[in-house]
């Protein structure tokens, strides 16, 4: 049995549903998408209408996941578009109940964030030649990402406007275009400084065109730079300094939470310049600076040794 053109049209409206009204950014709605095709086609395999579904069916959908060998962060996924997905059909009255209401997460295995210590960052930091323009930039980049615990898709997508040296803060829009003030340290305002001052211009030079430039990051070519083009220069950064080249620019957001809450800030000022909706979000970064905390104990006590 195929899908429905009216099966599918609830998906495709509701996807545009997300990107108009929430705002989500492309690798969500791309995520969404794709899993609510997949229930799509397990719905009509098992002769059930989406509309029609039950809370016993979603149930049966979970398992069929679950016997594939899907993870339970997978399994999660799956199921958060699904309570997107039927809260908003029962809000736009294409269904009387939600069946999606009283399921259940699969507990997922928590896994400890990445981190760098002040060694690796500081390694990664003077691998920087800055004697060019180039390396004058990813010196600023990479200060920046140290500064902030911006998401890389939050620094591709910063525009000059939004950063303020003078008063040392930057905006930030993350996940939903939630808007959040953030400071930055005085060592990197000095490189910004530095960066704007005479890599930017000579960058911009490289563009044939001579367009007028928005971003803060420029390319070699005197183009914006994209998440994944900041991505490959935090990785070439990486193995330039023999660093673990299994680290992404994350570990450097999960490396400023730790810092913070290891330096005593509050973990909802901690949630707040991460942008974090939920405050659960942020409580994974309390473990690691316990952890740091034992290990500094144990080194310094007299006891221990």
């Amino acid at each position: 049995m195929a899908i429905s053109k009216e099966q599918g049209s609830h998906v495709k409206q509701f996807i545009e549903y997300l990107s108009k009204v929430r705002n989500l950014s492309e690798n969500t709605l791309r995520s969404y998408q794709t899993d609510l095709l997949a229930f799509e086609q397990w719905c009509s395999r098992e002769g059930v209408a989406v509309t029609r579904v039950d809370h016993r069916s979603l149930r049966l959908y979970l398992a069929y996941l679950k016997q594939a060998q899907y993870s339970a962060k997978t399994l999660n996924r799956h199921l958060s578009a699904l309570r997107g997905f039927y809260k908003w059909m029962q809000r736009e009255k294409l269904i009387a109940t939600d069946p999606a209401l009283s399921l259940s997460n699969p507990r997922a295995p928590r896994n400890l964030p990445h981190t760098m210590t002040d060694s690796d960052v500081n390694r990664l930091l003077e691998s920087c030649d800055v004697s060019t323009a180039v390396g004058l930039r990813d010196r600023a980049f990479l200060e920046f990402l140290y500064a902030t615990g911006a998401r890389i898709s939050e620094v591709a997508s910063l525009k000059l406007e939004q950063v303020d040296l003078q008063n040392g803060t930057v905006r930030l829009f993350g996940k939903g275009s939630k808007e959040r003030i953030v400071p930055l340290y005085e060592s990197a305002i000095e490189w910004l400084k530095k960066y704007l001052r005479s890599s930017r211009p000579t960058l911009l030079l490289k563009d044939k065109a001579g367009r007028a430039h928005s971003a803060l990051f420029i390319s070699v070519r005197g183009n914006n730079m994209s998440a994944d083009s900041l991505r490959k220069v935090f990785s070439s950064y990486l193995t330039a300094a023999g660093l673990d080249s299994s680290l992404s620019p994350h570990a450097m957001r999960h490396t400023y939470a730790t810092e913070l809450l290891g330096g005593g800030a509050d973990l909802r000022v901690v949630q707040e310049l991460l942008g974090h909706e939920s405050l659960s979000t942020t409580q994974v970064y309390t473990h690691l600076s316990v952890d740091r905390l034992k290990e500094a104990a144990k080194a310094a006590h007299p006891r221990s040794k």
